[in-house]
């Protein structure tokens, strides 16, 4: 299910003094199954990009299709995209309104015309997909800790079964090991049930980890789009943007200056692991040579 933008533009409040062109001639496709990084300095367009994509703001010019048909076309069913195109914010709060967890979840499918029970089966399955305990079904979104909230306004969307979901910063807030169980939560999903994952995020070691692509957003433009290597390979741009590339990026980088031949375009720690141990057997270092050396 393929979202694509042609040359869209957004300017908040046209005409006032206050006036700030937050997309510029956008060109964007999004097509079935891949999972996408965004990221950009605060103000760089992002968040409103995003809101672009399920109809949630309607752009001042160019075309925004899904499945090639126009979303803002006059007759076009903007409820149905929603419910196929998910949105979770930021702040779960801005999505959690329910006296308790299981209800919460259960309204999206319901809204959808689903039964009660039909609808309970659909939550109780997101629930369990992003790691949420039966045990807290019954409690109140708002008595839960902030990974939690995050799971469940997760569930929230998920339940209505979308094609894409795009996910503002989903572990902002969280401390290390709540953020990689979120990630790897939402990797899961994507291998699970092969849907189009977005993920806005200012973690670039987040970004090399789980995305296949990513899109560089800077003063209302696209200034990459890319593989995470090849976008990363341009940090000093990147930090023009106010933005950086991987700590991995930064000492692959060093070690290539102090002469070790490494790849300096890997990115996760896998990847550095790898080709440093490939630099060395190729320097003959005496630190593999040893039986029981680094490269056992």
């Amino acid at each position: 299910m393929s979202i694509e933008l042609k040359h869209v533009s957004y300017t908040y409040s046209p005409g006032t003094s206050y006036e700030i062109h937050a997309l510029k001639d956008i060109n964007l496709n999004i097509p079935d199954g891949e999972f996408i990084g965004m990221i950009g300095h605060t103000g760089s367009g992002k968040s409103t990009l995003i809101q672009h994509f399920n109809a949630l703001i309607q752009p001042v010019s160019g075309t925004i299709l899904y499945n090639g048909e126009d979303i803002w076309g006059e007759k076009y069913n903007r409820k149905e995209l929603r419910s196929q195109v998910g949105l979770v914010f930021q702040y779960p709060e801005h999505q959690l309104f329910e006296s308790d967890v299981l209800s919460d979840v259960c309204f999206g499918p319901m809204n959808q015309g689903l039964t009660r029970e039909e609808a309970e089966a659909e939550a109780k399955k997101a629930l369990r997909q992003v790691g949420f305990k039966e045990e807290n079904y019954k409690k109140s979104p708002f008595e839960l800790s902030g990974g939690q909230k995050k799971r469940v306004a997760i569930a929230g969307v998920l339940a209505m079964n979308p094609k894409i979901l795009i996910l503002d910063e989903p572990t902002a807030g969280l401390d290390p090991r709540g953020r990689d169980d979120i990630l790897d939560q939402i990797a899961e999903l994507h291998k699970v049930r092969g849907i189009t994952i977005v993920l806005v995020s200012h973690s670039m070691e987040d970004i090399a980890k789980y995305v296949e692509r990513l899109i560089v957003m800077n003063h209302g433009e696209v200034a990459f789009d890319n593989t995470p290597r090849e976008v990363f390979s341009h940090y000093q741009e990147l930090e023009s943007m106010g933005l950086a590339a991987p700590q991995i990026t930064y000492i692959m980088h060093a070690l290539r200056e102090h002469g070790l031949p490494v790849d300096i375009s890997a990115t996760t720690v896998e990847e550095a692991r790898a080709t440093i141990l490939d630099a060395l057997r190729e320097s003959h270092s005496p630190l593999l040579k040893k039986e029981g050396g680094m490269g056992k």
